[in-house]
């Protein structure tokens, strides 16, 4: 009993503090003042398409390599240009002995990052000379056109995608048994012996004496693929770094004993040369700067971009009849029904925002020295399940409500979704994806127009 009345005192006396709260909603505010939300959907956004800025392609970790035809927006293609460099860092010194050459592959590792129809295409890469070397000093653009002898094909290559496949090769081992060895993804496209021959076995020996002289005769390799491929293709990313020419070969010493060996010409410097040719629909909106687009386009490989503007965001403060306060907004992006199959969607977009010097920096919502900034996943731009992106861009969209942000140009680009550590916001070669988008300006009886672009708005009235 003693327990029993204990207890029912501390029940009673919870009871009449917790009747004597009239406004628990407004616990800690005077009365009359507690928050509350109003949701406010703006679809008054401008948006068009845009070509993305030019970008260095130079000593990329991943290099574009690809053609692809997509349906939509038209043809891309990414050529490599590598240079070569001799097996040792300065002088080679040739073997001893008849040397012939039984094989030789350009072998081009694998990066993370394939993007288009690993299913039904079927690829193949042809491998030119140079008439150009490429130098370390140089930063090349995806712009660059560079000089080519297309009159000599000096290898191809007819492959699927098997991006994340390992195989076995026979290893050579001078002077004792080959062996079986797993090696990492790759692409291994057979070159002519005659340029190997020409090139380094019976080379003179200042050629193989130095290796800036080796590199400037050589001059390179360009590998480009097949415009007949089967399928609607795919760009691939590379590691050129760890890619190399293998020549494989084996020596008569003249008294009747061979051998087998292999050596190696590294990658020198590498660069991409890529090429876009837009369908006439997507032209047609890139030209158009006068209206909001109804669809627009996002392309990586230093394609397309989106620039974007909130008009009505004054509007909306004067109709709420005073001071706001943007408790949330998120924007909502949706592709075109129909333009994912074959070719998904990018899986990752970024927004950014540019500086009074028209430099390109982060969003309020996405630096992390602003006091708003949450994190990477919360400030968002990944296609989702439902079919859709979302960023959330309170801190930005109350800053220019506010007039403490000028909006001197927001962008929304394709990004490579492997940096987990930051915001991506400049222009990229390493990802090859796209986005066909709702835009705005949509007639009502669209299969699309409830998905066109939008900013969800929740919102505070709040005194002056």
């Amino acid at each position: 009993m003693k327990f029993f009345r204990i207890d029912l005192l501390t029940l009673l006396i919870s009871l009449f503090i917790l009747s004597s709260c009239k406004n628990q909603d407004g616990v800690g505010l005077a009365p009359g003042s507690q928050l509350s939300g109003t949701l406010l959907v703006d679809t008054n956004i401008v948006i068009n398409t845009v070509p993305e800025d030019s970008v260095t392609t130079y000593a990329l970790p991943k290099t574009p390599m690809g053609y692809i035809n997509d349906p939509v927006i038209g043809t891309t293609e990414s050529n490599l240009v590598m240079g070569l460099n001799l097996p040792s860092a300065s002088a080679y010194t040739l073997p001893t002995g008849i040397i012939t050459v039984d094989s030789a592959l350009l072998v081009l590792q694998y990066a993370d990052g394939f993007y288009g129809d690993s299913l039904t295409s079927k690829y193949k890469a042809n491998v030119y000379q140079l008439t150009e070397t490429p130098l370390a000093t140089v930063r090349y653009y995806n712009t660059k056109k560079w000089g080519v002898n297309t009159s000599v094909l000096l290898g191809t290559k007819s492959f699927f995608s098997r991006t994340h496949t390992k195989y076995k090769i026979t290893d050579i081992v001078t002077a004792a048994k080959d062996t079986l060895k797993l090696v990492a993804p790759s692409v291994r496209i057979p070159l002519s012996a005659s340029f190997i021959n020409n090139n380094l076995f019976n080379a003179s020996a200042d050629k193989l004496a130095s290796n800036t002289v080796f590199k400037n005769a050589i001059k390179g390799l360009y590998v480009t693929m097949d415009k007949t491929q089967i399928g609607s293709g795919g760009n691939f990313m590379m590691a050129l770094d760890s890619s190399s020419v293998m020549i494989y070969y084996h020596t008569d010493d003249g008294a009747g004993t061979l051998d087998t060996a292999t050596v190696s010409l590294p990658i020198a410097a590498h660069a991409a040369e890529i090429k876009h040719t837009y369908s006439a629909a997507v032209q047609a909106t890139i030209n158009n700067t006068s209206t909001s687009n109804s669809t627009f386009y996002i392309q990586g490989l230093a394609g397309l971009r989106a620039k974007i503007s909130f008009p009505g965001l004054a509007a909306i403060a004067t109709k709420a009849g005073g001071n706001i306060v943007i408790n949330r907004a998120e924007l909502v992006i949706t592709p075109v029904a129909g333009t994912t199959i074959p070719l998904a969607p990018q899986s990752k977009l970024s927004m950014y925002q540019l500086d009074i010097a028209s430099q390109r920096i982060e969003l309020q919502d996405a630096n992390p020295t602003d006091r708003r900034y949450q994190s990477i996943a919360t400030f968002g731009g990944y296609y989702t399940t439902n079919n859709d992106y979302h960023f959330i861009i309170t801190g930005y969209i109350q800053d220019l409500m506010l007039g403490k942000s000028v909006d001197y140009g927001t962008y929304i680009g394709a990004v490579d979704n492997s940096n987990t550590t930051s915001v991506d916001y400049l222009a990229t070669p390493e990802t090859g994806g796209r986005v066909v988008a709702v835009g705005t300006n949509f007639n009502k009886s669209s299969v699309d127009f409830p998905y066109k672009i939008k900013l969800n708005l929740i919102y505070t009235k709040i005194g002056n």
